[in-house]
């Protein structure tokens, strides 16, 4: 058994954090669900940028769509390529899907990052994502805004699988496990079925270190320095506190009750930025049943090579309540660190999709 075939043994589910079309068309997302037990994958605007907006492997399709659609804008030109990786993709992971019974298995496709401060907007596009694509093995991601709360709620309640992405810090983790339960108390007060709904709720490590990190390396103190690449791994360590005392709650187990499946946690992010950190920080350090880790393709082949499977994510969980109580005496405002990190990361989807939509814009015949 492989490294990542043993996380999967310890409970932990491997999606890879990476999409396109000569992976699924060529055979290495089979590969990796046959060979190292994967069951997810994660797309966002930035990945579809790196995918779609270089090279030539979607000209083909972007040529057939047109010929059919000569007058259509360019985010419908967008969509249908992106539909089709995501089926496809969702199609070779359907027979994990069916595996699980439903519980794993998913695809992710982000909704627009223009409308993560319009809920209604961002409900509007779930819904039609979800029966454009039409796959029970689907996620919708949906950023942990503000606006994002009240549509992560609509949503689930509409009977759709949710991924919300872009989350940093706990109390904006807090609010959207919340709103996923309320989606499922409202299916439950309209007597719909809640058993065969599930979501994830995406926790960013990594960019959380980079950031605090500097302000450590400003400090310069050796308390400080103590701190250095200890923050984030805390974050997430707490945020699986939180998630575990959830589970026993009343309100939680009333659900259960009715086989409703827990929201969980997925660790995003977790290629290491600092080459002064092992490779395989963000997953070494995580790892813990009925969690995911959502792993770049540089990140799994080292894990694959060298991590160390074993339950890891609650150990010394009072020294990651030191290392967070530490940040807040020294004065590194983890709270406006992460808030920033939210509205940075919205902003950067924001402008891969631009550069993406650019790109597939200057494909169009009329442009030459």
């Amino acid at each position: 058994m492989g490294r990542l075939q043993e996380l999967e043994a310890l409970g932990q589910a491997i999606w890879l954090d990476f999409l396109d079309r000569a992976l699924v068309r060529e055979g290495g997302l089979k590969r990796l669900v046959e060979e190292d037990g994967l069951t997810g994958v994660t797309s966002n605007p930035s990945i579809f940028e790196k995918a779609m907006g270089h090279g030539t492997g979607y000209d083909d399709s972007l040529a057939a769509f047109d010929s059919s659609h000569p007058d259509a804008h360019v985010i419908e030109r967008y969509e249908a390529l992106a539909i089709e990786d995501i089926r496809a993709a969702a199609d070779i992971l359907r027979p994990a899907y069916d595996r699980l019974d439903g519980k794993d298995g998913f695809v992710s496709l982000e909704v627009s990052p223009y409308i993560a401060d319009d809920a209604d907007a961002t409900i509007a596009e779930a819904a039609r994502l979800w029966a454009a694509v039409d796959r029970p093995n689907l996620m919708i991601k949906i950023p942990g805004t503000d606006a994002g709360v009240p549509a992560i709620a609509a949503s689930v309640a509409a009977g759709i699988n949710i991924n919300v992405t872009l989350l940093f810090s706990i109390p904006a983790y807090i609010k959207v496990a919340e709103a996923h339960v309320a989606g499922l108390e409202q299916r439950v007060a309209r007597g719909e079925p809640i058993d065969r709904i599930s979501s994830v709720a995406s926790f960013f490590v990594s960019r959380i270190d980079t950031r605090i990190d500097k302000a450590i390396d400003a400090l310069g103190t050796d308390e400080a320095k103590a701190l250095r690449g200890k923050v984030a791994i805390a974050n997430a360590k707490m945020a699986y506190q939180w998630h575990l005392d959830f589970l026993k709650s009343d309100r939680w187990q009333a659900l259960a009750a009715r086989g409703a499946r827990p929201q969980r946690l997925l660790w995003a992010s977790t290629g290491t930025k600092d080459p002064a950190y092992p490779d395989v920080l963000y997953v070494d350090t995580l790892i813990g049943p009925d969690t995911i880790n959502t792993m770049p393709p540089g990140t799994m082949d080292a894990f694959r090579d060298h991590g160390t499977p074993r339950v890891t994510l609650a150990d010394d969980v009072e020294g990651a309540r030191h290392v967070l109580a530490e940040a807040d005496r020294l004065g590194l405002d983890l709270d406006d660190v992460t808030a920033t990190l939210l509205q940075e990361g919205v902003i950067a989807f924001a402008k891969s999709f631009d550069e993406l939509l650019a790109s597939i814009a200057a494909k169009h015949p009329a442009a030459h």
